[in-house]
């Protein structure tokens, strides 16, 4: 029952409605250095930019390399997208009281590793479709099963529409209260649909066998990436 649970709860799409506002020049100046800045807390270009080469040095030594590169080329935005999201779920997971063990991101991965078909699959998998580097994936699932969480706790299906729309303004809160200033070099933070600049990611993502399965019949060259 749980493995269900966490499955599909691992599938769910939600479109990401979190607001911020936009950093000026004046700011910029105010943070040399920094990505974005957040109430007591900021991210450096340096550490935004550690993220980026680790995705493509992983990705110059995988399957379709040369694929994987030419299609990630807003990898620095989406890279800054996701360290957003992990500061600001991470903030809503200690308001909410809940949290993710160890063991529970160990158990996530080794049955996400069963059903993508071993540990390399499911690696090459995330690193294909959402540019996650392998030391990254404890990190993301850790993400995932928090939101996953936050809704339970609030009484929520993210599954539905209504549930979606709910999630979504509760995660809102929390990046309200963190005041975000992302640095305009690196895009702008969309307050109505809470994106940076064009990304879509949802709030949490699908990292079951179906996407596996997907994976596998693009490297086959099955069906079109």
């Amino acid at each position: 029952m749980h493995s269900r649970r966490r499955r599909s709860a691992l599938a769910v799409s939600a479109a990401l409605l979190v607001g911020a506002p936009l950093l000026t020049a004046c700011g910029q100046e105010a943070h040399p250095g920094a990505a974005a800045v957040m109430k007591g807390d900021r991210i450096s270009t340096g550490a935004l930019q550690g993220r980026v080469e680790a995705v493509r040095t992983a990705q110059r030594s995988a399957p379709q390399s040369e694929q994987m590169i030419s299609g990630s080329g807003q990898l620095t935005r989406a890279k800054l997208d996701g360290m957003l999201r992990d500061r600001i779920v991470a903030k809503a997971a200690e308001d909410a009281k809940v949290s993710v063990s160890r063991g529970e991101i160990q158990r996530t991965r080794a049955e996400l590793a069963k059903q993508a078909g071993g540990r390399e699959q499911l690696e090459v998998m995330l690193l294909q479709q959402q540019g996650v580097a392998p030391d990254e994936i404890d990190d993301r699932i850790r993400m995932q099963l928090a939101v996953d969480k936050i809704a339970r706790k609030a009484g929520i299906d993210p599954r539905s529409p209504q549930g979606n729309a709910q999630l979504n303004a509760e995660l809102a809160k929390t990046s309200e209260a963190m005041g975000i200033d992302v640095n305009p070099r690196f895009g702008t933070w969309d307050a109505k649909k809470a994106t940076l600049s064009s990304t879509t990611e949802p709030w949490l993502q699908d990292l079951s066998a179906k996407q596996a399965d997907r994976a596998a019949q693009q490297q086959q060259g099955a069906i079109p990436q």
